[in-house]
């Protein structure tokens, strides 16, 4: 394939990738965004591959097909619970291939450039190296952390702040020999070790309950990582595509914090676990009061009788994978002409648009699903709450205590309504580590057992009412006649 054509590829590649960030901003058009971008990723494959920079075609095939067929495994096993993990090791991957172009760009150099083309082309090595070594393992701690491997509570070391500024200091100074030196694959090589120590060390320092924020960013950097390897490659498209994931990236790790007020900088610098420390430190208040226990046909009851109902879902939800039951429970309470909607907290899950994606698998109507600042003025005229696995993102502390390790985090508002039913297994602290005083208020009952067994026993309750409802209008209709 002639350049002009891999160029004419490139651009039709790059449009399809626009378009698919701009179907994804929405759940209806979320569908057609992954079509465009998988369009996209096509083009942009097959467009590579026959171009005339490609020759060794054995090798190629040899990389890619043993590649394909672990990922589809991968893709078609995992559950959407496990997603967030699998989202975090993806990342570490694209680390990974960063580090390993510099090293082989520097190591097998082109020998057209000369003079400042050369010195930007190392410029552009020394930083994809540096920031591919951060996010591979980074997205590996990540991943450990989501899946239990490692503990969720921040790892506070003695002067971390400065520690990160030895070693992000230590890799400028190495940056400068690189440049300078004779031989620069051996500063290259500690500058690389460094960047993985750091990367390990800033992810370990945030805690469990902030991850949803830093698998965007790690999303965010991973993208810079493959803009940085397209300078090496000069490939144009990668550059671009990079561009759009770190930009976006970036941009949703803002969007997050500010919902859970936190601070941007301090997500770049590992920081988020300075909150957990001084409140852990002065020690929150235990909750006070006994939780009251409901059952299934008690919780039928008040849904059948209630007018207004929203429902929150959290982790628990996706863990059961009750999202089809729950489904099915809302389309009979708004045949019965109730107004049920859902909220969904921007963190909800541990990963962004967690909830989301599980209720559009259920086929719940995306107008019924609303986001936290719209739904949580509502909660005051609302009759029931239903809270489905949901723990830190439905906790007062957030407002109320302020020595709380989640204090001023925005949270839904779910005690304001006048009666709250929540959905777990017993009453222990969510993925944060923080008790919830929520499960001990006047208006608020605890369903304890496993979502998706309760959700079911719920549905069969309400399925048993309409049929009989339904049954009693027939016999007066053919006692009439």
């Amino acid at each position: 394939m002639s350049n002009n054509l891999v160029t004419v590829a490139y651009i039709a590649a790059s449009a399809l990738f626009i378009l698919s960030l701009g179907g994804l901003s929405n759940q209806e058009t979320a569908r057609k965004g992954n079509l465009f971008g998988i369009a996209g990723m096509a083009i942009a494959f097959i467009a590579t591959a026959l171009s005339s920079q490609v020759t060794e075609y054995t090798t190629l095939v040899a990389a890619i097909i043993p590649g394909a067929i672990i990922g589809a495994i991968m893709a078609a096993r995992v559950a959407m619970t496990s997603m967030p993990e699998l989202v975090a090791i993806l990342h570490s991957f694209v680390g990974l291939a960063a580090v390993l172009v510099g090293l082989s760009n520097y190591l097998q150099p082109e020998s057209t450039l000369v003079g400042v083309e050369a010195t930007i082309h190392e410029i552009e090595i020394f930083i994809g190296v540096f920031i591919g070594a951060i996010t591979f393992t980074g997205s590996i701690i990540a991943f450990g952390k989501l899946s239990g491997n490692i503990g969720s509570k921040p790892l506070l070391l003695p002067a971390r702040h400065l520690l990160n500024l030895s070693m992000l200091g230590g890799s400028i100074f190495l940056g400068w020999q690189f440049m300078t030196g004779a031989n620069g694959l051996q500063p290259l090589l500690i500058m690389t070790a460094i960047a993985c120590v750091l990367g390990v060390h800033l992810v370990m320092a945030i805690g469990g309950a902030d991850m949803p924020v830093v698998i965007s960013m790690l999303n965010s950097y991973s993208g810079w990582a493959a803009a940085a390897a397209g300078f090496m490659l000069s490939n144009d498209l990668l550059i671009i595509t990079g561009a759009l994931v770190g930009s976006s990236g970036a941009i949703l790790s803002y969007i997050m914090c500010n919902a859970m007020n936190r601070s941007f900088i301090s997500v770049i610098l590992g920081g988020f676990g300075e909150g957990s420390s001084s409140s852990a430190s002065k020690g929150s208040q235990a909750p006070q009061g006994e939780a009251t226990p409901t059952t299934v046909e008690e919780t039928a009851e008040l849904l059948s009788n209630a007018k207004t109902i929203v429902i929150v879902p959290g982790y628990g939800m996706a863990v059961a994978q009750a999202q089809h039951a729950v489904s099915d429970i809302t389309k009979i309470l708004r045949k019965r002409g109730k107004e049920v909607r859902f909220g969904i907290h921007p963190v909800a899950g541990r990963m962004p648009g967690h909830m989301n994606v599980l209720l559009a698998e259920a086929n719940v109507p995306y107008d019924i699903v609303l986001e936290m600042d719209e739904i949580n003025e509502d909660f005051p005229d609302t009759d029931v709450v239903l809270v489905i696995g949901a723990n830190d993102t439905v906790n007062p502390s957030a407002l109320d205590d302020p020595d709380s390790p989640i204090a001023g985090m925005p949270v839904m508002e779910v005690w304001k309504a006048e009666n709250v039913v929540v959905m777990k297994r017993s009453l222990g602290i969510g993925y944060a580590g923080v008790d919830n005083p929520l499960f001990y208020m006047e208006n608020n009952q605890m369903l304890f057992g496993d979502a998706k067994q309760n959700v079911s026993a719920i549905l069969s309750k309400l399925s048993e009412s309409s049929n009989a409802k339904s049954a009693t209008t027939t016999e007066k209709v053919l006692v009439k006649a």
